[in-house]
Order: C-alpha cells, then sequence, then structure tokens
C-alpha cells in the first residue's frame, strides 16, 4: 500500500475531508489530493504531523516490517501488544516519569501486558459469537 493510500485510508478512518486535513497540516487541499494520489510524497514534516494528527507511528508510512496494519485498515491488538514489546525491549534511552527503565522494569512492563492480553483473550473467548 502506498503512502498516499495510507493517507487517505487514515484520513477517511478520521472523517475529515482533505479541506479538514490540509488545515490541520497547514497546507493546501490540492496538496493532500497529490498526497492521495501518489503524486507527491509529503516530507518529513509533513509525516511527522500526519502521525500526530492520527496518532500513529511513522512505521505506518514508510511501511517497515513493524507494519501491521490489513489492507482494510485494521490491526490486531497482539501485533500492537508485539510491536510495542519489541520496541520496549529494543529502544535505547526510554524513561518513565522521569526515571529510565532498567532491564528489570521493562520486564515487569512486557509481564503487565501478557497478563492483561490473556485476560482479554479469555474474556474474549467467553463472549457469544453473537455478540462480537
Amino acid at each position: 500500500m502506498s503512502i498516499g493510500s495510507k493517507i487517505k485510508q487514515m484520513r477517511k478512518r478520521a472523517q475529515m475531508t482533505q479541506a479538514q486535513l490540509a488545515e490541520k497540516l497547514g497546507i493546501s487541499p490540492s496538496a493532500v489530493g497529490m498526497y492521495e494520489q501518489d503524486r507527491r510524497e509529503p516530507d518529513s514534516r509533513i509525516l511527522g504531523k500526519l502521525c500526530e494528527i492520527f496518532g500513529i507511528s511513522g512505521d505506518y508510512f514508510i511501511g517497515s516490517p513493524s507494519d501491521k496494519w490489513h489492507s482494510d485498515g485494521t490491526m490486531e491488538v497482539s501485533e500492537v501488544f508485539d510491536e510495542f514489546t519489541r520496541r520496549l525491549t529494543m529502544q535505547e534511552g526510554l524513561m518513565f516519569d522521569g526515571v529510565p527503565l532498567n532491564n528489570e522494569d521493562r520486564r515487569k512492563i512486557i509481564e503487565a501486558i501478557q497478563v492483561v492480553a490473556a485476560i482479554a483473550r479469555q474474556q474474549h473467548k467467553n463472549v457469544p459469537d453473537d455478540k462480537k
């Protein structure tokens, strides 16, 4: 999926017009249209703003291996957990309330995520199919 298609998909999911997105980005609606049609690529400043507006990682736009979005614009929560766990494990300089995380802190956070995921899976299994 191209960057333009991803921008369009996220804009539509946010129920925004091209003009509304353009206003938030500080650019013209025609520039948004050109991005969505892949006639022009947004620079890093615009990509950063798009990530802020849509609350997503830049990985989504650059198509990194961590890009787990499905073609219908959905993503499994387990994939979000996996990505967060990977980043938590690998990212240097992470802090929590201004205090650097050590390996034990990281391990505890990962374990807490795993517990929450297990609880959510169990609750989901107990929901009748007609309620899902």
